[in-house]
């Protein structure tokens, strides 16, 4: 089974609840596997079957009340 890996930025996170929402939202997308977020960074790498389309992910950081960094 391939996989495919992604490495966000994403702005506005300060927290340990930041990162659930962004982690909560970003599970939800279908396909994705494993979602891991760096704090410090604001990096989030995002594991899943099939290569992601940006815009799924930037509209589930968003929908967590953050900003995908351009």
């Amino acid at each position: 089974m391939s996989t495919a890996t992604a490495t966000y930025t994403v702005t506005g996170m300060t927290c340990g609840h930041c990162v659930s929402a962004v982690t909560e939202e970003v599970t939800q997308i279908t396909g994705v596997t494993a979602v891991d977020v760096d704090l410090p960074t604001g990096r989030v790498t995002v594991t899943s079957d099939a290569p992601l389309d940006d815009a799924l992910v930037k509209d589930a950081v968003e929908e967590a009340g953050y900003e995908l960094k351009p």
